[in-house]
């Protein structure tokens, strides 16, 4: 993996941290969160919010063959899911957790939007690290409020297939209390992989967006 572009961000404490950025997607009314996160403070501070700067570097992967399940109950191949045609912008969540994942799907849910009508050209790819507990109907739920729309998928499987396709992207922590924030981008299927480490904001996915040559895809009709 070779580093490309490092920015740094200023070190907050983990709790306080996490705390601020969900009390300020909460104020902004962009990324409705448990009333638990609104009134409690958050126990998963193992997250290590705030306390990694945001690191971009271009990465090879090869996506495993495994089987998951979409948000719609469908079973499908994730190699099938990624090399449908269309730029991919990829990132792995769980719908319990209240710091990290929260603010990485709202990013998710403003980058969509200001796709605007190009939005079906890109395949937003959220995958549950808590597969057990993540059912389709849990994560068509946890779609709903950041706003996804067509072309924005929520994946689940078995406990062996998300730690399998973790493992393959570099994203395994060991359990689901210590995942960090992680957004995976590429522009076509035998491209690499950019890798961005740390929180992304929506302009940075658009940068992204912008760099790719490629002409958008049509959505793959499913």
């Amino acid at each position: 993996m070779r580093p490309i572009i490092r920015r740094g961000h200023a070190m907050i404490s983990v709790i306080a941290g996490a705390s601020l950025l969900v009390a300020v997607a909460l104020a902004n009314g962009d990324a409705p969160v448990s009333g638990n996160a609104a009134a409690e403070a958050d126990p998963h501070a193992h997250h290590h919010m705030g306390m990694m700067a945001v690191q971009r570097s271009e990465a090879q992967y090869t996506a495993p063959e495994v089987t998951l399940v979409r948000d719609d109950g469908k079973k499908v191949s994730l190699p099938d899911e990624l090399n449908d045609g269309r730029p991919v912008v990829m990132n792995f969540i769980y719908t319990s957790c209240t710091t990290v994942c929260p603010l990485t799907s709202q990013v998710f849910g403003q980058f969509q939007k200001r796709l605007g009508s190009a939005r079906d050209s890109v395949h937003l790819i959220s995958i549950s690290i808590d597969p057990e507990q993540d059912t389709p109907a849990r994560l068509r739920v946890y779609a709903r409020q950041f706003d996804a729309a067509r072309g924005w998928d929520h994946y689940t499987g078995t406990v062996a297939a998300s730690i399998a396709v973790q493992r393959a992207f570099g994203a395994y922590r060991g359990d689901k209390m210590s995942h960090a924030p992680l957004t995976l981008l590429r522009a076509s299927p035998g491209k690499p992989w950019i890798r961005i480490d740390g929180f992304a904001s929506a302009d940075d996915l658009l940068a992204e967006r912008s760099r790719w040559t490629a002409e958008p895809a049509a959505l793959v009709a499913r």
